[in-house]
């Protein structure tokens, strides 16, 4: 049940468009709050809000720098709470990307 109450905060953390920009922003890598919140028109604690829920549901982690608080993706807590949901809901996922994946290679050679 535990790792259900896990997948549960991931799902809820990206509910929010907010929020999933957020994580989409922090694709290219590590980026400090302040420049996180000169992407969106809402306030600087409203997006420290945002951060707290997507750290909290592990998607993300912080760490000071002097007086800045830098943030990461956690890619692989984000890939594992969807894959996780998707081979439960949709097990024939996992074999059609599995299939496909050959087929993807073999074009490529």
């Amino acid at each position: 049940m535990a790792g259900f109450q896990d997948e549960a905060g991931a799902f809820r953390a990206l509910a929010d468009p907010t929020r999933r920009q957020i994580l989409e922003d922090l694709r290219g890598g590590e980026l400090a709050a302040g420049e996180i919140a000169s992407r969106f028109p809402i306030s600087a604690p409203s997006i420290s809000r945002h951060l707290g829920v997507l750290k909290s549901a592990g998607l993300v982690t912080e760490r000071r720098d002097g007086n800045r608080i830098l943030y990461t993706l956690v890619a692989d807590r984000l890939a594992t709470c969807v894959g996780r949901f998707l081979s439960t809901v949709c097990p024939e996922q996992i074999v059609l990307r599995h299939s496909r994946r050959p087929a993807a290679e073999n074009e490529e050679s």
